[in-house]
């Protein structure tokens, strides 16, 4: 019989290095206290990290392994969540945790992007199974919110924007997959005015649960007569149960869960398929109105990015208490005797922080989590400055062009680099890290699917060559580059940075030559080939974009520690700094010319295998 998990937290976070992100860092100083965010200032922002740390710490954090066992039930017809989830949910939304940045006419605090960020990387880390449930009906409220008629909008925003009702995203089906152009679910317009839904949707995240009294999904399908493919594809809402125009709900709308998935990890967010229309009785409305037909895609990928955001800070959440706990084992577990002793069986045991590949797992580890932080504030930061200068027009473009760059980074890199961390941070426990008695085993199992979901990364790498970088005429890459080169010529002789700031100048030739071979293939029509270097491509400007926030941050840290001496408050701290960038930039960044190489090669044979030559069975 296997012993029960006990609600303890086992989160954990640094404030230190938040608050270092966002005033020290970025500056977000500069931005708050005017624009839309007149109501921000610097101890509103401190204290909301403090409080939504204690949150997590008190709240999520002691039930995320119990939900983890426990995970979701699907009976007659319904979905049970774990027992503790209806309190948290309440007290998430009594606390205004979740709607710290929704803007005040829906009910929020306003709060910049960046806070949110931040805010929700502490309530994701601590319970990633459970955030997935708000995250979904905020994502779902933003798109009505950008595209809704002004009776839908009054109707639903609020209210899913507050956690009265939850949201989903209906977008693919069993033959679909990411293809979801192909997608076969119908929708045909009633006298009056309505539209019945026909179809089947699976891998829906939260798509029935017992949180809210109603859930409104969002569901892309094609009104008789469309175009076929995505350019043929309509966006609708609809609700679980009927809603009037006060509000008030009514019968039960014929779209019902089949089945949930049983899963690897996040065992406690319910992925479900979905029926619509099985009694031909489905009721939805086009987001938008009849003017919005055909329109679908567009809105979804509203929404698409919102949530592509948000799976880089899951991942980067995850990673980051990885590494925490890693730490904090690697402290007080004792094990071997110092090196320098290795051959004495009297010498006393030491903690394996002393062991140097200990120290080298470590460091991997904080590089990568506060380069990863670092990538996504970069992003937000911009965003934030789009909203703050949206009347100067060539401001505006600027940052809400380097977003546009950075998302598919933030969601590919973060995803991917999540699984890596928990897996290194299984790897300093040991056997141990591998049992239930420690959190990072979930971890690892909860992050795999953050490189799949909501476009899987190959679809990041697609949009970043194929969209991304040509974007605005190639405008917004070229201003990406230009930043780094500023950078470059302003640190190139710092007095103990200079020589990594040089390697990062040197990578930066490496990307700007690969992004010219990607070019030419698109011009020769090799089309073959852009696919086949695509994630290539996508981890080099990956490496390169974060090893240039680690050293912007370790010059700003190496300029602070020539004040202080060992000891004194900070010391550690900004010699931390100092040390992941040193450590990424001569371990991690080599990685890209050595892509950059790669891809002058040339190599085609993965296309050149024949079918029957993977393996002989």
């Amino acid at each position: 019989m296997s012993k029960p998990i006990l609600a303890i937290n086992r989160y954990r976070a640094d404030l230190r290095e938040l608050n270092f992100l966002v005033f020290e860092q970025f500056k977000l100083q500069e931005l708050i206290g005017k624009g839309p965010f007149e109501a921000w200032g610097e101890d509103e922002i401190r204290n909301t990290f403090t409080e939504v740390y204690r949150f997590a710490r008190e709240v999520t954090g002691p039930e995320c392994a119990p939900a983890d066992a426990e995970g979701c039930h699907f009976e007659n017809g319904s979905v049970r969540t774990p027992a503790s989830f209806k309190s948290i949910w309440s007290k998430l939304y009594e606390a205004g945790w979740k709607t710290i940045a929704v803007d005040p006419e829906h009910g929020g605090a306003g709060a910049p992007q960046t806070v949110a960020l931040l805010s929700e990387e502490m309530i994701s880390g601590s319970n990633t199974s459970f955030n997935m449930y708000p995250g979904l009906a905020m994502g779902s409220a933003e798109v009505i919110a950008a595209f809704g008629t002004h009776e839908q909008k009054e109707l639903f925003c609020n209210r899913m924007f507050t956690g009265k009702w939850g949201g989903t995203m209906c977008l693919t089906e069993s033959h679909a997959g990411s293809d979801v152009g192909s997608a076969k679910t119908s929708a045909k317009r009633n006298a009056d005015g309505s539209y019945s839904i026909k179809g089947s949707k699976l891998y829906i995240t939260g798509g029935d649960h017992d949180l809210v009294e109603n859930i409104i999904h969002l569901v892309l399908a094609r009104v008789e007569g469309a175009p076929a493919g995505t350019k043929g594809l309509t966006l609708f809402i609809v609700p679980k149960f009927h809603v009037a125009p006060d509000g008030t709900l009514g019968k039960r709308n014929d779209a019902f869960v089949t089945s949930i998935e049983h899963k690897m990890g996040l065992t406690a967010s319910a992925t479900c398929a979905l029926n619509f229309g099985d009694s031909d009785e489905c009721i939805g409305y086009p987001v938008g109105g009849d003017e919005a037909i055909n329109r679908g895609m567009p809105q979804m990928f509203h929404m698409m990015n919102f949530a592509r955001i948000g799976v880089g800070i899951q991942g980067i959440a995850i990673a980051s208490t990885a590494y925490l706990n890693a730490l904090e084992y690697a402290r007080e577990r004792k094990q071997g005797s110092a090196i320098e002793h290795w051959k004495d069986p009297t010498a006393p045991r030491v903690s394996i922080l002393v062991h140097a590949d200990v120290r080298r797992m470590l460091l991997d580890m904080k590089s990568r989590v506060e380069g990863l932080r670092a990538l996504a504030v970069k992003l937000t930061t911009h965003s934030d400055s789009a909203k703050v200068y949206r009347d100067d027009e060539a401001k505006a473009a600027y940052h809400q062009g380097q977003v546009d760059l950075l998302v598919p980074l933030v969601k590919s890199y973060g995803s991917d680099q999540a699984f890596r961390i928990c897996e290194t941070a299984i790897q300093t426990y040991g056997g141990a890290g591998y049992t239930r008695d420690y959190p990072v085993e979930q971890y690892c199992r909860d992050a795999k699917i953050f490189s799949i979901y909501e476009g899987t990364n190959h679809i990041q790498a697609m949009d970043l060559v194929g969209r991304k970088l040509g974007q605005a005429g190639g405008a917004n890459f070229q201003a990406f580059l230009g930043d780094v080169t500023k950078f470059v010529s302003a640190h190139s002789n710092h007095a103990t940075l200079g020589a990594d700031v040089k390697r990062l100048g040197a990578a930066q030739e490496a990307i700007a030559g690969s992004a010219f071979k990607l070019l030419g293939w698109f011009q020769s029509g090799q089309m073959d080939m852009v696919p086949l270097n695509a994630n290539r491509f996508q981890d080099m400007m990956s490496e390169f974009t974060v090893s240039w926030m680690l050293l912007d941050a370790a010059v700003i840290a190496a300029d602070k520690l020539a004040a202080l001496k060992e000891g004194q408050p900070d010391f550690a701290f900004y010699s931390g700094k100092v040390s992941a960038a040193q450590y990424y930039v001569r371990n991690v960044l080599p990685n890209v010319d050595v892509r950059a190489k790669q891809m002058l090669e040339e190599d085609r044979s993965p296309l050149d295998i024949p079918d029957e030559a993977f393996a002989t069975i």
